[in-house]
């Protein structure tokens, strides 16, 4: 389901920790982290409330629905199981939110029968604490081999040899050691199995991405009052994540570029401070029970340009085109290219040049902060209820400034629904 960003980063005065699965969005976090610390004073958050009391977390009747679903799904396409290292999909079947180690820990989902998780003996215990399903859990002692317990598993499951799927993201290692361990199955690729039960999603779902995103809301909400000359990125992504904690949510990432850094869509090693006229560019997010949000705001300290004011407003009419032409079954790159044309028409690009905007309009986004299907040129999937992503067509000068603009929606039967309203003006960006 593409790249995750689980990991969070936390960051704290004079300690950051940055977690590499925050894709290329970590030498931006590290150079914002550079003496954070100087606006402590302002990120008090005891007026903060918590607004992830009542999130109820996905039930073990959901989940076991979302096997019956994935396991119907192979009979129709002659897969005997499907396969699962640990990561996102892990979790959304079967609720183990597990980390990734040289030590396997898989999951077979048979075409038929009872889920079976393969451990290490002394994770046992803590793996089984989070397996929200029956299941069968066979752990394999240090000097054993767990790809023989994953083949063995399989026969048990009367998948003796043919078709076995595996999600996109497992790690070759286990993949050649069940190679190695029998040569009787055809790996295949379990996207189209996973995309299919992922994509769309259920009400519990959308409920928690509600919660998360109406939290990071909150929390930039909290910073914009609380910008002071001088700051540093790192004291703006200190404030936003003690804000987010208050908040209930847990903080995941919190990009903040400053000045001619706000150009870079992931940002630059170069120290920016505060000062009259900066702009101000935060991309933020959180989970609450696993589900993301994903937010962006830009704003000026002080008194925009009119080269800064005419930005943003195309930014913000850029947003509102890809908006306009969600529709049922169009294509989502559809989308894309409707922004495009619109921005071209404003003298950007074209196409993916710079100055203009050079990454894609959107992505999916759920248990993963970016997952299929993408708002770029190209991309034929089309629109159907349930699905979730993000709206974020920036413009970027390099050499100057960008802005970005970002919130989260997803499809329904009449058309486009927001998490969070666009922001309505470089003065007023909540």
């Amino acid at each position: 389901m593409g790249m995750s960003r689980r990991s969070f980063l936390r960051t704290a005065p004079a300690v950051p920790l940055l977690a590499a699965s925050i894709m290329h969005r970590t030498a931006a976090q590290a150079a914002s982290a550079e003496g954070a610390g100087q606006g402590a004073a302002a990120s008090s958050t005891s007026s903060l409330k918590t607004m992830t009391a009542g999130a109820a977390p996905i039930s073990a009747a959901e989940r076991r629905a979302r096997v019956a679903k994935v396991q119907a799904l192979m009979a129709t396409r002659g897969v005997g199981a499907l396969l699962l290292d640990t990561g996102s999909s892990l979790d959304y079947f079967t609720g183990i939110d597990w980390h990734s180690s040289e030590r396997t820990t898989a999951a077979i989902i048979p075409g038929r029968g009872e889920v079976i998780i393969v451990t290490p003996v002394f994770e046992e215990p803590s793996v089984r604490e989070t397996l929200a399903i029956s299941g069968d859990v066979r752990a394999w002692n240090e000097d054993e081999s767990p790809f023989l317990r994953i083949v063995q598993g399989l026969r048990d499951r009367g998948v003796r040899s043919g078709r076995v799927a595996a999600e996109p993201t497992m790690r070759f290692f286990i993949l050649d050691g069940i190679k190695k361990a029998s040569g009787s199955y055809q790996i295949v690729s379990g996207e189209p199995l996973i995309r299919a039960c992922r994509m769309i999603k259920s009400p519990a779902e959308l409920s928690l991405m509600q919660t998360a995103n109406d939290v990071t809301l909150a929390a930039l909400r909290h910073l914009h009052g609380r910008v002071e000359r001088g700051m540093n990125a790192g004291d703006l992504a200190t404030i936003v994540t003690d804000a987010t904690s208050a908040l209930g949510g847990s903080p995941e990432f919190a990009l903040t570029l400053l000045n001619e850094a706000s150009a870079y869509p992931h940002g630059s090693h170069q120290s920016q401070s505060v000062a009259e006229g900066s702009v101000i560019l935060l991309d933020c997010g959180c989970t609450v029970h696993g589900y993301q949000s994903d937010i962006s705001r830009t704003w000026v300290f002080g008194e925009a340009t009119g080269r800064q004011r005419q930005l943003w407003d195309t930014v913000k009419r850029g947003q509102e085109i890809a908006l306009e032409n969600a529709k049922l079954g169009v294509a989502v790159g559809v989308l894309d290219d409707a922004v495009r044309r619109y921005y071209e028409s404003e003298g950007w690009g074209p196409g993916y040049k710079l100055p203009g905007l050079s990454h894609r309009t959107g992505h999916g986004i759920g248990l993963d902060g970016h997952e299929p299907a993408y708002l770029v040129h190209g991309d034929t999937t089309p629109l159907e209820a349930g699905m979730c992503f993000s709206d974020e067509p920036g413009i970027y000068i390099p050499g100057e400034f960008g802005v970005r603009l970002e919130d989260c929606w997803h499809m329904t039967d009449a058309g486009p629904r927001l998490f969070t309203g666009l922001a309505k003006s470089i003065d007023d960006p909540f």
